[in-house]
């Protein structure tokens, strides 16, 4: 059994990373009500363009409308944007998105997107990701690590550009968007999105976008023209999706961080209460040894 004085620094040092657990708990909950603020102010937006788009997309000749709309023939190469944290401390985050991308696109392991398994080639979002991909081995071909606390578009912007580029250029015949969606405080899921060519139905941006309503379907007037409007806002959307992942990924990350900061200062309090009661053990069979040991001799002394 450890000694006393071996159980008092061992108290004293869990209270001490009590005491960073709970500071690191405080900065996330304040980061985590800016970041539901931020995601929550980007909805409306991403609603209405959303619904243009859709309105634009649904029109006869999907296919030849746009090089962005139109569906490959055969799927060679994958493109996944996979958005992680920079930082760890938030749980199993970034671990379970990991994992998520392993399951979903990795032929050897996981259940992957197509019978014949395709080149799958990664865009990391975040240097945790970076990381793991890289230490499995994974092909990252571009990697955004450190982004603001609060980023704003023009800051993420480059990541859809990057997609759309590939995308365009024919090295990626599908990009994949995989982050992690904000429910609320105690639940975060791992979601992936097809964002090229685009999905208007089924799993993809209706769910996430807009509710679906029995009313009456907008009209809109183009100007100049259709094509215009098309070169314009389907790259945009592509990066807003990019962007609102994001969003919806840093407050699942403070959210996140917070709940295992605060898992661990409870775990801290308990670990001390235990040591401590240790501790009192220790302590009081010392001084029931040191008594033993005055009884002891005063009676040696006596019977002399």
């Amino acid at each position: 059994m450890a000694s006393a004085r071996e159980m008092r620094l061992r108290i004293k040092s869990v209270k001490n990373i009590s005491q960073v657990t709970r500071a690191l708990e405080t900065v996330s909950a304040s980061k985590v009500r800016k970041a539901i603020n931020a995601v929550t102010a980007t909805r409306s937006y991403a609603t209405k363009a959303w619904q243009v788009l859709r309105h634009v997309a649904e029109q006869p000749g999907r296919d030849s409308l746009h090089p962005l709309l139109a569906q490959r023939k055969s799927v060679k190469n994958t493109l996944v944007v996979v958005v992680t944290g920079d930082r760890g401390l938030a749980g199993a985050y970034n671990s379970n998105v990991i994992r998520f991308v392993s399951h979903r696109f990795d032929p050897l392991t996981g259940s992957g997107q197509h019978s014949n398994p395709v080149p799958v080639k990664y865009i990391a979002v975040g240097r945790k990701g970076r990381d793991l991909l890289v230490r499995r081995g994974k092909n990252v071909i571009a990697d955004f690590s450190n982004l603001p606390a609060a980023p704003t578009f023009s800051d993420v912007s480059a990541i859809g550009h990057l997609a759309v580029e590939e995308f365009k250029n024919g090295l990626a015949d599908e990009v994949y968007l995989v982050y992690t969606d904000f429910v609320n405080m105690g639940r975060q899921i791992a979601t992936v999105k097809k964002i090229l060519p685009l999905e208007l139905e089924g799993e993809g941006l209706v769910e996430n976008f807009e509710h679906k309503s029995a009313g009456p379907t907008a009209a809109y007037e183009y100007e100049p023209d259709m094509r215009v409007i098309l070169d314009e806002i389907i790259p945009r959307f592509t990066a807003l999706q990019v962007y609102q992942a994001i969003l919806e990924s840093q407050a699942s990350e403070h959210a996140a961080r917070m709940i295992a900061m605060r898992n661990a200062t409870d775990n801290a309090k308990e670990l001390v209460s235990a040591l401590q009661l240790a501790y009192n053990k220790v302590r009081q069979q010392g001084i029931t040894n040191d008594i033993l040991d005055i009884v002891g001799g005063a009676e040696a002394l006596s019977a002399k």
